[in-house]
């Protein structure tokens, strides 16, 4: 009876460790992201992405602005740098996607925009990285550039 008494102490003692979880802001370079997209064959380079504050040269017209994309990984047991990393191919994936079905041939005016929460950075993309899961929302512009 005793050591019922014991582990169930011990069991409402760690509760609070458990629900309290971690969401850490990570900043990594973005063209570093879509460059290993690239070069693993996950995009084909047909789609070219710029960050808010980057202008691409030639004409821009936009298809459809404001396409978002939000993106979670498992990062049980991973780096957060390694599962930040993991879960900005998937949202770039997806935009690439999303500009080649729309006819686009580049996502213009990108910021991260976690928890719908817009954060404009020329260079960096922002994610959220947990114990269990990292996470990824982008929001930008579906474009073609002449």
């Amino acid at each position: 009876m005793r050591f019922k008494q014991l582990a169930a102490t011990l069991l409402i003692c760690a509760l609070p460790a458990v629900s309290q979880a971690r969401d850490t802001a990570v900043y990594l370079p973005f063209d570093k992201a879509v460059a290993e997209a690239t070069r693993t064959g996950k995009i084909d380079g047909s789609v070219k992405f710029f960050l808010a504050g980057n202008t691409p040269a030639g004409k821009v017209s936009v298809v459809s602005p404001g396409a978002v994309t939000n993106k979670k990984t498992n990062a049980f047991n991973k780096s957060d740098q390694a599962a930040c990393e993991w879960v900005v191919q998937s949202a770039i994936i997806s935009l690439h996607q999303a500009a080649k079905n729309a006819g686009a041939n580049a996502v213009t005016n990108i910021v991260s925009f976690y928890k719908s929460n817009e954060r404009k950075d020329a260079k960096n993309y922002e994610c959220h990285a947990g114990a269990i899961m990292a996470g990824v929302a982008l929001k930008g512009d579906l474009a073609t550039v002449q």
